[in-house]
């Protein structure tokens, strides 16, 4: 399956500038792998060293945050859009 992945601005080193990248697999942890592939040092962005994301990175398949449909067991269907979304911290003082 291809899966079309969004890359945030902070990420975009990794996929020389480019936005939005192609990646394969059948669930996240599979298009995790083919976007390593195609792009060396991503996925140690976005995975922590024991292979779990990253607590303030979020990523969504679809419209749905995948710690609530398989974490990296989410299923990836034909098409699927990925995004991986920085968390930002912060708020107003006052």
């Amino acid at each position: 399956m291809s899966a079309t992945v969004r890359i945030p601005t902070i990420l975009r080193t990794y996929t020389g500038g480019v936005g939005e990248v192609s990646a394969d697999g059948s669930t996240l942890a599979e298009v995790l792998d083919s976007l390593e592939n195609n792009h060396p040092g991503i996925r140690a962005r976005i995975l922590d060293d024991a292979g779990a994301l990253r607590r303030f990175v979020n990523v969504y398949v679809g419209d749905d945050d995948v710690r609530f449909i398989g974490g990296l067991d989410a299923k990836v269907t034909e098409g699927t859009k990925i995004s991986i979304i920085p968390a930002v911290a912060g708020g107003a003082d006052g």
